[in-house]
């Protein structure tokens, strides 16, 4: 017997890879002869550079760049031959913002710019990046600045940093850009839909949780909308509308128009690049799961997305998770086959996220369901 195991991770508990070799050595303990094959899996967030980087062995880089405040943070990122993995919350996420200091007039992406100009220094030329958890709706600008676009004002100075610099855009120029752009594939991990401007933009619907005002999301929405005219002018191809522009206050329309990325589900690249369905065609059972599985997992979150791909060969998928929680029962419309708790009695939450006794919970549990899946 052949088992997938492709778990995503617990947060604040188990990595992918930890969770999917507690459940490989489960299995094992149901039977020593079944092969495991444990894959990484993650949909985007925080957490996928880690766990792409663990999963296809490749190498963590630190790099110092420029926080969403401007001061300098350390970021990190993966390497695998000429893959580089990127989160640009490492450089311009919402946790590195105080509460009390969150203005997305002033928060910035620059440090994402020198975080792809560092791996593109070190020779990669194939990009993953996450678009999560942003501090900033700059639409971009401060990575356009830190890969050496110019973003003028009415007097050809460089334009601040955060969403104000876009008040004063008044020219955009690409030929100064870095030459090695033009040789770079980049595939940004993005599960949201919206587009740049107005009552579905990024201002609008993520700005207040940045720190944004009424009145700020108002101006900074009509600032967007000048940013993306200004845009037009150079690439007469862009489209403010366009599904995902509206991603990372903006950073996802940057990508895709300046940087030529494709904005895609973050599940989808990282099963991608894992060859995640190569490894599922030849399995007998494939096992997922994450610490919480509810209504939400059936929207698109990791552990429906390795189920999907399951279904179209048609193996049976299971899954383990920390809770289930009240509307899991989508996730069996979803693909899931069948899902199950991997709690064991009555504990507090604390206890239940120590990662030995994760680790421990996902073993005992997977092993009573392979022995009963072992049965001859």
């Amino acid at each position: 017997m052949r088992v997938v195991i492709a778990m995503d991770s617990f947060k604040g508990s188990l990595s992918s890879i930890e969770a999917g070799k507690a459940v490989a050595e489960g299995v094992r303990r149901a039977d020593g002869t079944i092969e495991c094959v444990v894959c990484p899996v993650a949909d985007g967030g925080e957490g996928t550079s880690a766990a792409l980087t663990e999963g296809l062995h490749g190498e963590t880089v630190r790099v110092r760049v420029t926080g969403p405040l401007g001061e300098k943070v350390t970021a990190e990122y993966g390497v695998k031959g000429d893959l580089a993995i990127l989160e640009m919350a490492q450089a311009a996420g919402l946790p590195l913002v105080p509460q009390d200091k969150r203005n997305p007039m002033k928060t910035t992406t620059y440090g994402v710019g020198e975080m792809l100009r560092d791996a593109i220094n070190r020779g990669c030329k194939r990009f993953v990046l996450g678009i999560g958890g942003s501090a900033t709706n700059d639409g971009g600008a401060g990575m356009l600045q830190a890969l050496g676009f110019d973003l003028l004002d009415k007097d050809g100075n460089p334009v601040p940093f955060g969403a104000e610099g876009l008040r004063v855009l008044a020219k955009i120029e690409n030929k100064n850009a870095l030459p090695a752009l033009k040789n770079c594939v980049i595939r940004a991990a993005c599960d949201v839909t919206n587009p740049l401007c107005g009552e579905n933009g990024c201002s609008a619907v993520f700005g207040p949780q940045k720190g944004a005002t009424p009145e700020m999301i108002r101006e900074m929405d009509g600032y967007m909308r000048n940013y993306a005219a200004l845009t037009k002018e150079l690439y007469p191809e862009s489209n403010l509308d366009t599904p995902g522009a509206g991603a990372a206050g903006g950073l996802g329309f940057a990508l895709g128009v300046f940087l030529h990325a494709e904005l895609m589900p973050g599940i989808e690249i990282v099963m991608e690049e894992t060859r995640l369905e190569e490894k599922i065609k030849n399995a007998d059972f494939v096992v997922t799961g994450e610490g919480r599985l509810d209504a939400q997992t059936a929207m698109g979150k990791a552990p429906v997305g390795v189920a999907k791909l399951a279904k179209k060969y048609h193996k049976p998928v299971i899954a383990f998770a920390g809770g289930i929680e009240k509307g899991a029962e989508a996730c069996n419309k979803a693909g899931i086959t069948a899902f199950f708790p991997a709690v064991r009695g009555v504990t507090t939450l604390d206890e239940a996220m120590r990662p030995e006794t994760a680790a421990e919970n996902l073993a005992e549990s997977a092993e009573q369901v392979f022995r009963l899946l072992t049965l001859r």
